[in-house]
């Protein structure tokens, strides 16, 4: 009996890993219409390789706030035109960090939590 329980444990576990979204550290280069180009943020200033994705209809573009709590970015309040804000239009040669948001196929944006830079003196 407690082996079925452990089995069904770990099997749910498994399903609900591969159904989640993926959230991915990232420093956005480049938005183009309804597609953004991307690298992954390894660290210390390594970056992944590009990646381009569509966004969703209904994308979510907010600004981020540190959580000391948790350590992680989370969403705050919304940026006003979305993807179509000056801000994605001015991005420099460093990029722009970010927590990019994928379904649950990762082949499109469903939200896009800007911030995670240093603070300006």
């Amino acid at each position: 009996m407690l082996r079925r329980v452990v089995t069904a444990v770990v099997v749910l576990g498994v399903f609900v890993g591969v159904a989640m979204a993926d959230e991915i550290r990232a420093i956005i280069i480049k938005v183009d219409g309804d597609k953004v180009t991307f690298a992954e943020n390894k660290g210390k200033g390594e970056r992944g390789d590009e990646k381009t994705l569509p966004v969703s209809d209904k994308v979510k573009v907010v600004k981020g706030k540190f959580n000391a709590e948790t350590k992680k970015l989370e969403a705050g309040d919304a940026i006003e035109n979305g993807l179509k804000n000056e801000m994605f239009s001015k991005i420099g040669d460093k990029g722009m960090r970010a927590v990019v948001i994928t379904d649950k196929d990762n082949k499109t944006i469903t939200e896009i939590i800007v911030g995670g830079g240093k603070k300006k003196e």
